[in-house]
């Protein structure tokens, strides 16, 4: 997803449903979940005492200018024996910043500028913060690794310690956002985290952005198993209290057959937009092709998914819009 926005910042959105969208995308903002504690972020969280990299990483290199050389270097892997084995050279880069500087998040603005990135990756907290879940079973995983490789449905999860408080600038992105949208993603473990940070579902409530879930396509094995649309919204409600968007943009093509196959020997299947659970939930649906054209893996396509989020905007705001002289801000959860 964010490499697809990051093709609008700097420019005017996509004049699509024959509206006309004249206000240029200003600023992008990624805010992280940083609940990671497995691979490679576990061990440089654990040895330095370190905010976990790995998805920071990613969205740096989501957001980057230079997708091919620069990139490549942030994701290479170091394979042979040692200890660097299974380091990525962006989750040791992040975290050699950090020690340097003595500050985490300027580890991330200096990497920003070395990838030239188009908008700007924010922790939801600068705290040194673990998942626990609780299963159906009654038993309880500690760390974001273990539960989501867990085999018994998860009934709850929270953080711990559960006082933490959100980043000053991720409530002040929030506020300024004019869309916020949150996925796709793993349930449990990369999209409620960032929900569970106290503040933040109140900041995206009173927020007038436009509020934006984009459902997965698929289901999760060792998150949401057996999950349709609705049942993904439910886990949100019971988690916050309340539903913080508006809008559910779902993926309206289907799979391949191949595909299909590929994923139900994993146990995943493609979810179900059950419209009528929906319904009853007082969400708006958008069903949309958002589907790559790639043969194996399952995935969003970038430039659909950017081209339907502008698309709602158009058509929820587009008198505001024609009006408005100020430009856009995106506020994206990942």
């Amino acid at each position: 997803m964010l490499s697809g926005l990051k093709q609008f910042v700097g420019k005017p959105g996509p004049n699509s449903l024959g509206l006309r969208f004249s206000r240029l995308v200003r600023d992008l903002t990624a805010v992280v979940t940083v609940t990671d504690d497995g691979g490679s972020s576990g061990r440089l969280r654990d040895e330095f005492q370190v905010l976990p990299p790995g998805d920071i990483r990613k969205c740096l290199v989501a957001l980057s200018e230079d997708e091919m050389l620069m990139s490549k270097l942030f994701q290479y892997r170091f394979e042979s024996g040692g200890e660097l084995r299974g380091h990525s050279f962006g989750n040791l880069f992040l975290t050699a910043l950090a020690e340097v500087t003595g500050d985490f998040l300027e580890a991330i603005r200096v990497s920003s500028e070395v990838l030239a990135i188009k908008g700007r990756i924010l922790p939801s907290t600068m705290a040194d913060v673990h998942l626990v879940g609780e299963l159906e079973n009654g038993a309880s995983l500690f760390g974001e690794s273990l539960i989501g490789r867990s085999p018994v449905r998860i009934r709850k999860i929270a953080i711990f310690p559960e006082s933490c408080n959100p980043l000053p600038e991720t409530l002040e992105a929030i506020a300024e956002a004019d869309i916020i949208t949150l996925g796709p993603g793993s349930l449990y473990t990369s999209l409620l985290p960032n929900l569970l940070v106290s503040g933040i579902p109140e900041a995206i409530r009173q927020s007038s952005a436009l509020k934006i879930y984009i459902g997965n396509i698929m289901t999760q094995i060792g998150e949401t198993t057996g999950f349709c649309a609705s049942d993904h919204l439910r886990a949100i409600i019971e988690h916050c209290g309340h539903l913080p968007f508006d809008y559910l943009l779902c993926n309206a093509a289907a799979i391949s057959e191949k595909q299909a196959q590929s994923y139900l020997a994993e146990n995943a299947v493609q979810i179900e937009t059950d419209l009528e659970g929906l319904g009853r939930l007082g969400v708006r649906v958008l069903l949309k092709n958002l589907l790559s054209d790639e043969d194996d893996k399952v995935r969003h396509d970038p430039m659909k998914l950017a081209r339907a989020i502008f698309e709602l905007l158009l058509s929820s705001e587009h008198q505001e819009l024609q009006a408005s002289p100020l430009p856009a801000q995106l506020a994206s959860y990942s």
